[in-house]
This record gives structure tokens, C-alpha cells and sequence, in this order.
């Protein structure tokens, strides 16, 4: 098994990418710069953060590396005090910046406590708290004036000394008083950051470094204001002289919170354009928001197919060899990687390094590796975290055929079938149901390999339907093993967790989509069902919706009372989500009409009157059932 947390052992060739990024915030001709590593969830951002950080603590004393992970402060009440904070407390070690430097620091970190009493979280919960507990407001601000900037206590206890917290019988009056101090204007709040920034360059000042590097790592894990909150609070640091941050995020998720946090701007106030102008306004809003905050952009590649190859190869070695021996292969891999960037470091480049006696074990997998490589590159998009799911899941299942003494047990067509359930779960289900009733050996698809195999793409299509004219399913089907003549029930078997399960491939589905999937099926208002399937649209690629919209389908077939489950498709095909009015009439295939509430029918009349499509549905109902009974009578009455 391996661990698909980040690593600083190269396995992908990243390192040429870490140097670089490396060498920009080395560069103190462009100091100060905020550095945008974008790449998908599992594409390998956060292990070239670690490596960036690993080096860069080695690199002398005129430099101070931070690795801040923002979602580790997810459940924080302000997660941009959070960041200044741990930025602040890298500075907090008398032993090496001297006792002045300390005091700057100690300073510095008043005035965080002092913005984050400006926000509603000090308002609203711990003023009321210390307030009740020390008997009034003026305790309080004598209780507190420890905690924040010289003056800022007495400034609290003099608002309500001053009669401004006093009621008209004379007795203190505690949000008078507090509303005074929190509703700051707009150019106080600008001069006390403007006063944080002055601070905070004179603090880097005084260290003597050259430069400060903060790497800010899994943003995209975090709930939209808090990716917001940690990106504002970057924006303190803007134009500090001796500064680096780099930010490692998937874009779309970054792209979708700042459309969520400032919605009400993006709004068009054109009717007749309304959706073609927001969308213009958005894409507009988005990239200049970007663009200020973030001078450098450095997109990642996705791997090649030589590339997933290679990073077959070594986790292979990884887990089959000793210690010395796989650190030995991993040199050579990294010098291999300087002259040839393109071929492929495999079992043979191991076994010439080592020889036959130390990689026996290991060799046996050669054949394996060679045969899943394409098609894993292909369905799993190169994704080395998905890489790493899916080997995880397929030796599992090889070991429950080695408890269930399988005999005839072949590990590529074990492979091959598995890549199928990942990237077409439905269709991995489509050949379960043809093997099933043939004793394991499905006509359908020797027929579909034999047509792929002559190019006789539009058959393929009239016979057995559109889907599998795709590339890569085509793709999928050409490349070896051959799945014709092979008896297919034993794997089925071991993958029978998958079949049985509302949730499709779950042990493949990335994080984000579970968690996707589990805010919209807790919604509380339809506003908010509407924001979180914006947000599915918006941020996911057609293949991870193709993954949501699959498990939104076992809700479906599994609980066809639940009003939810239905409403959440409706909101996708009203927003015109690829594949969602299919995925539901294919769950509609699946599950019992009787208990479906007939009170749906509203909600589809309702959205009907924008969206044409989702009236097909009229027809898609048991005219047995409530519904569709409802269904006949309002026609009738048409």
C-alpha cells in the first residue's frame, strides 16, 4: 500500500519544477512576489511545496522558510489571524533575531488581535462572553488591554466612561458602546492596515534576512471564506519589501470562492442578458482579482504516458525493495531524468542498476506496469494522487484473491476492469449485467473489442450506444489484455463491494467531490442548494461531474422518497450540467416510481418554465404512480 500524502522523494520529476520556483524567490531583483502554483487536486502541488521547503531552510540565515497549511485552520473563527499569526511567530526566537526584533513581533501581534476585534468574531462571541463575566464593559476593556495595541483599552473603557455606552436611565449600555468601536470607517480600517504593513517592514528591517518565504499549501480545501479570508490576508503583505508567498491551489476551486464571496458584484443588471453578461462580468472580475494579487501564475503539466510509467516503476520499488537499494534507484532516476526527459526509467533501467538477484520479486510486476500504463494515464488523467487510490484499491483486491484462492487470476485484466469502473462506472456495471446471464464471457464486449479493433466506430455506436465511440473508451478497449474469451466472474467478484454500494467507485473518488456531494444533499434553503450546484458547475471538470452525478444517482435509486435527491438534479439540469437529466432518467430506470412524492411535479412545472428540457420528464414517470397520475390530471386539464 502507499500513502498519498506529500513527499519530498521525487518520484514524478518534479524537482526541476520546486528549483524553479525555488530560484524565482531567490531572486532579489523581483522581491517582493506572490507566486500562484496552480495545478488539480492530487497533481502533485503540495509535495513541490515540501521539497521547496526542505531546501530553502538550508540555504543560510538570510533566509526564513514558513509552510502554512490553510485547511489545518479550517475551523478557526478567523482564519486570516490564523496566517499573520504563524508568519508572526517565525519571528518570536530571541535566540536568533535579539531581544528588538522579539518586542517588534510581540507588537505586531497585538495589532492582529486588535483587527480581528474589528471583525464580527470578537464582537459577536467574546465581547459578550468576558463582558457578562467581569460585571461590565469597563472591566472588560481593563481585562483586555493586555491583549491588544497600546491606547486600544483605554479607548474601549473611555467610550463607555464618556457617556457613549450610557442608556437613557443612566445605566451603561453595552452595545452602544461597542457598535462605536466596531463600526470603524473605512479609512481608519485602511490606515490600520496601512499601520500593520509599516510595522511589519520595519520588522524584516530590523532581522537583517533577505527574504521571507511563506508557502501556502491546500487553500483548495478550504470552505470559500476561508480560502477568501487567507487570500486577503496575503494581500496585507503586498509590496512588503523581502517578501515571497507562493500559493498552491487548483484554480477553479480558487475561481469559484471568489465568485461566491463576491456575488453580489457579478450581478448583471441587464434582464435580457442577464446570464451571457454575468458570466462576462465574472470571468472578468475573477482575473483581474487574480492578476493583482498574484504576479506569477505556474501551471503544472499533467504526466505523460512515459511519465505514469516511470512513476509506476518506482513505487513498485518502493514497496518491493530494501531501504539502500531504492534509494540507490532513486539517484540514478534523477540523473537519468537531466539527459532524457522524455523516455521512460522502467524495470529495465532498475534491473541494469541493481541486477536480476535483487529485483526478482519486483520484476514480476514489469509485465503489469507496462500493460496498465496507458490506460491509467488515460483515465485517471495522470493524476498521481489518483494514481496512487488506484493502486491502493487494486492491491487490496489482489490480496482478497489470494485469501479467496483464486486460481486462474490474471492481475492486467484485474487492472483493465478496474480503470473501466473509475472512468465509466455505469458502463462497468453495463458489462457486470452482460457477463452475468453468458457465465462470465459477455458477447457484447468481444464484439465491441473486434469493432474498435477495425475502426468500425459507427457500428459500435448504433449497436451498443454513443458512449463508447469516446477516445478513450476506444482506447480502453484496444489496449492489452484482450477481455474476449476471458472469464470475467471471478473479478466481478472481488469488485462486488462497488456493485452493492451507493457510491460508485468510492474508494477512487477524490475528496472534493465527496464532500461536494454531501453539502448538497445536506441543504437547508433552496438559495443554498442553488449556490452549491453553481459551484459544481463551475468548478468541476465533465469527468468529476460525470463522478457526482453518480452518486447522486445511487441516492436516487436508493431513496426515491427523498424530495432532496430529486431536487438536486433538477437544480443541475437547470443549470445545464452535462449528463444530469441522462444520469437522472437512468436512475428513474432504477427504482421504485411508487415512492416518489407526487408533489415533485411543482418543481418540475416550476423550473419547465425556464428550462424546456426538464419537461421530458412528463413522460418519464409510472402513470401507475402518484406522480404520475399528477402528471395525467394536469394534462388533462390542459
Amino acid at each position: 500500500m502507499w500513502s498519498d500524502s506529500e513527499t519530498t522523494n521525487d518520484l514524478l520529476g518534479f524537482r526541476v519544477h520546486a528549483e524553479l520556483l525555488e530560484a524565482l524567490v531567490m531572486d532579489d531583483a523581483i522581491l517582493p512576489v506572490t507566486i500562484g502554483v496552480f495545478g488539480d487536486w492530487g497533481s502533485g502541488k503540495s509535495s513541490i511545496m515540501r521539497m521547496m521547503e526542505a531546501q530553502l531552510k538550508d540555504v543560510g540565515d538570510d533566509t526564513v522558510c514558513l509552510y502554512f497549511n490553510g485547511w489545518v485552520f479550517e475551523g478557526y473563527d478567523d482564519a486570516k489571524a490564523a496566517l499573520l499569526d504563524s508568519i508572526l511567530k517565525v519571528f518570536d526566537d530571541e535566540q536568533r533575531f535579539g531581544i528588538t526584533v522579539k518586542k517588534k513581533a510581540t507588537q505586531l501581534f497585538k495589532s492582529v488581535n486588535w483587527m480581528r476585534a474589528m471583525g464580527l468574531g470578537f464582537k459577536n462571541v467574546a465581547m459578550p462572553l468576558i463582558m457578562a463575566s467581569v460585571g461590565g464593559p469597563v472591566g472588560m476593556a481593563t481585562a483586555f488591554s493586555s491583549m491588544l495595541p497600546s491606547g486600544f483599552g483605554e479607548r474601549v473603557a473611555g467610550l463607555f466612561k464618556s457617556g457613549e455606552g450610557a442608556s437613557e436611565d443612566g445605566k451603561e449600555d453595552a452595545s452602544a458602546g461597542s457598535d462605536s468601536l466596531f463600526n470603524e470607517p473605512p479609512e481608519e480600517k485602511a490606515m490600520l492596515v496601512r499601520e500593520f504593513r509599516d510595522r511589519f517592514s520595519e520588522l524584516i528591517a530590523e532581522t537583517k534576512i533577505k527574504r521571507l518565504v511563506v508557502l501556502i499549501d491546500d487553500l483548495d480545501r478550504c470552505s470559500p471564506e476561508r480560502l477568501i479570508e487567507n487570500l486577503e490576508a496575503i494581500k496585507l503583505f503586498l509590496n512588503v519589501p523581502n517578501t515571497a508567498f507562493v500559493i498552491g491551489a487548483d484554480p477553479r476551486i480558487v475561481k469559484h470562492a471568489i465568485e461566491y464571496r463576491y456575488k453580489s458584484r457579478l450581478t448583471s443588471d441587464d434582464p435580457a442578458n442577464a446570464d451571457a453578461r454575468t458570466e462576462r462580468i465574472s470571468d472578468q472580475f475573477v482575473k483581474d482579482y487574480l492578476e493583482k494579487l498574484i504576479q506569477i501564475p505556474y501551471y503544472l503539466p499533467r504526466l505523460s504516458d512515459p511519465e505514469v510509467e516511470t512513476f509506476l516503476s518506482l513505487l513498485f520499488c518502493e514497496k518491493h525493495l530494501e531501504k539502500e537499494a531504492y534509494q540507490k534507484v532513486l539517484g540514478n532516476f534523477n540523473e537519468y531524468r537531466t539527459t532524457n526527459r522524455y523516455g521512460t526509467f522502467g524495470f529495465g533501467e532498475v534491473t541494469t542498476l541493481l541486477g536480476q538477484t535483487d529485483t526478482g520479486e519486483l520484476l514480476n510486476n514489469a509485465p503489469l506496469i507496462s500493460t496498465l500504463s496507458p490506460v491509467i494515464a488515460e483515465g485517471l488523467k495522470g493524476n498521481p494522487r489518483q494514481i496512487k487510490r488506484f493502486l491502493n484499491s487494486f492491491t487490496l483486491r489482489t490480496r482478497l484473491a489470494k485469501v479467496a484462492k483464486i486460481g486462474t487470476f490474471r492481475l492486467d485484466v484485474l487492472g483493465k476492469l478496474m480503470v473501466l469502473e473509475y472512468i465509466e462506472p455505469e458502463l462497468f456495471r453495463k458489462v457486470y449485467d452482460w457477463q452475468a446471464v453468458q457465465h462470465g464471457e459477455p458477447t457484447e464486449l468481444a464484439e465491441l473489442e473486434q469493432l474498435a479493433s477495425d475502426s468500425n466506430y459507427e457500428e459500435m455506436g448504433t449497436k451498443h450506444g454513443a458512449i463508447w465511440k469516446s477516445n478513450r473508451l476506444i482506447r480502453w478497449l484496444l489496449v492489452e489484455p484482450s477481455l474476449t474469451g476471458v472469464d470475467l466472474r471471478d473479478y466481478f467478484w472481488l469488485s462486488r463491494d462497488q456493485l452493492s454500494t451507493s457510491i460508485n467507485g468510492a474508494s477512487l473518488i477524490p475528496a472534493h467531490i465527496k464532500d461536494l456531494s454531501g453539502e448538497l444533499l445536506a441543504y437547508g434553503s433552496n438559495s443554498i442548494l442553488r449556490t452549491i450546484a453553481q459551484k459544481a458547475v463551475l468548478s468541476l471538470t465533465e469527468a468529476e461531474q460525470n463522478l457526482l452525478l453518480g452518486m447522486l444517482k445511487q441516492e436516487v435509486i436508493k431513496r426515491p422518497e427523498n424530495l432532496k435527491g430529486h431536487r438536486i438534479f433538477f437544480e443541475l439540469i437547470d443549470l445545464k450540467m452535462t449528463n444530469a437529466l441522462t444520469q437522472y432518467l437512468s436512475a428513474l430506470e432504477k427504482t421504485s416510481h411508487l415512492e416518489i412524492p407526487f408533489s415533485l411535479y411543482n418543481d418540475i412545472e416550476l423550473i419547465g418554465k425556464r428550462t424546456q428540457e426538464i419537461l421530458v420528464l412528463e413522460s418519464a414517470y409510472d402513470p401507475k404512480s402518484n406522480i404520475g397520475k399528477r402528471i395525467l390530471n394536469k394534462n388533462k386539464k390542459r
